[in-house]
């Protein structure tokens, strides 16, 4: 994926959420009286300026698209005419002033009930939690999950797709009870129990490390090891690789799936492998030695070469989640207080140190993310900004000074002591909000640069 691509999609996504989250607070301030004298999306210096209205607010765009802000008049901050006092925002009451601190989260929140009505208005597509393999001496094993099973429910909740199935299982861990799975299995729905040890919560929490801890393998990582097609240029087509041939072993180690030929070449690249195949049934040896590609996950080989896929099998493992406007908008708030429940429980969870820290992603992880979207289509992007708009409504409510729910708290404390909070105290919470924000921001840089370097 190109680097400028990532930088984009970030650009894009900080963009669209930050202005969400300051129309929030814009708004609500209009709406309470308070003059709105800039509305500023990034920082720096304005590369676009422009005054409007009665009150000549002063709309911006900041050289460094990185945040942004709303300025109200406030006689803390400036001198206000006699005129204008009453339309200051510390003269207004405490239920007022709160709502226009709770209008920029709450923004989030309902950008995030859009994104999900409109994705599930155009369907989302999918696969059929459909499992290819189960592990030996797993969770899924002693639950007596087969392969071919599919998961169609997850303690009561559909799951059409494998994008559901996860996140049902995802907060399934969280809870302190067993999981309750119905799978259909020959035409029969059988209901099974998947137990997980607490202890092993934390390691099943580490990203992309759910599914196979599990001991779940979904069904097109279990395709037979045939070659379906072939790169002219590629590594596969020039040791003599045919469509048809089946893949026995590399180097002597059977391998009885695709998934595990795959992994076998990635692991290898610019490696000489002795590969035994079976074609038209006669058994043969070639050599094969995978191009070396740099990828986000570092070195990897390549042959140019795709598995046999059955011509009917996409079409009965495809699925979609698609919704008339009206169901789809109650599916939009539906998902949205999901996702919201469980990213408190994860952030919950982190704290007591029982799901990994690993979870918390940094500036290089997002736009990462934002390029994939971005590449992969509408519907893919929506969803992205759909699950980092709840993130920046959740994280906007923690009690840190100088974020929202720090200023609801010296809210708190102003309506219960009937005076304002002292000038030195709210200096003083600022610097220790800022030291908190920065720690937070240098320790997801820190995961992001693990996953880059290390992983």
């Amino acid at each position: 994926m190109s680097i400028l691509i990532a930088i984009a999609g970030f650009v894009l996504a900080v963009g669209i959420l930050v202005t969400v989250h300051e129309f929030g607070h814009y708004l609500a301030a209009r709406l309470c009286g308070v003059k709105v004298l800039r509305f500023s999306v990034g920082f720096g210096r304005p590369i676009f300026q422009r005054r409007l209205g009665a009150d000549q607010t002063e709309y911006q765009l900041g050289a460094l698209p990185l945040g942004g802000y709303v300025k109200m008049l406030d006689e803390r901050e400036d001198e206000v005419s006699e005129a204008d006092r009453a339309r200051s925002f510390n003269r207004q009451s405490v239920s007022r002033r709160a709502v226009i601190v709770l209008a920029g989260p709450a923004f989030n929140f309902l950008f995030a009930i859009l994104a999900y009505w409109a994705i599930f208005v155009a369907g989302i597509p999918g696969l059929k939690p459909v499992i290819g393999q189960v592990a030996d001496d797993t969770p899924a094993a002693e639950a007596g999950i087969h392969g071919d099973d599919e998961i169609v429910a997850v303690n009561g909740r559909r799951t059409p797709t494998w994008r559901t199935a996860s996140i049902e299982l995802l907060d399934g861990i969280l809870d302190d009870r067993p999981i309750e799975l119905t799978v259909l299995r020959g035409g029969s729905e059988y209901d099974l129990t998947l137990s997980v040890d607490p202890e092993r919560r934390r390691a099943l929490t580490e990203p992309g490390a759910l599914l196979d801890g599990l001991g779940l393998r979904p069904w097109f990582e279990a395709l037979p090891p045939v070659i379906g097609e072939l790169a002219d240029d590629g590594a596969a087509a020039g040791s003599g690789l045919q469509r048809g041939d089946r893949i026995l072993t590399v180097d002597g180690e059977r391998l009885e799936t695709w998934q595990l030929f795959r992994e076998a070449v990635t692991a290898r690249p610019e490696e000489r492998l002795a590969v035994e195949l079976e074609r038209d049934g006669r058994r043969m040896t070639i050599e094969l030695v995978p191009a070396e590609v740099e990828t986000d996950d570092g070195r990897e080989g390549r042959i140019g070469a795709a598995p046999h896929v059955p011509e009917d099998l996409i079409d009965r493992m495809r699925s979609e989640e698609r919704y008339g406007p009206v169901t789809a908008l109650g599916m939009g708030v539906v998902n949205t207080g999901e996702m919201t429940r469980l990213t408190l429980r994860m952030l919950t969870r982190m704290i007591t140190g029982e799901v990994s820290v690993r979870n918390l992603s940094g500036p290089i992880n997002i736009a990462h993310y934002a390029g994939v979207t971005v590449s992969s289509g509408l519907v893919s992007f929506l969803g992205f900004l759909a699950i980092v708009s709840i993130s920046l409504g959740i994280v906007n409510l923690l009690p840190i000074p100088v974020l929202d729910g720090g200023h609801l708290v010296y809210l708190g404390i102003e309506a219960t002591t009937r005076r304002p909070v002292p000038e030195s105290m709210l200096a003083a919470g600022q610097m220790i909000g800022l030291a908190m924000i920065a720690a937070l921001i240098a320790f997801a840089l820190y995961n992001d640069l693990m996953r880059l370097f290390v992983d």
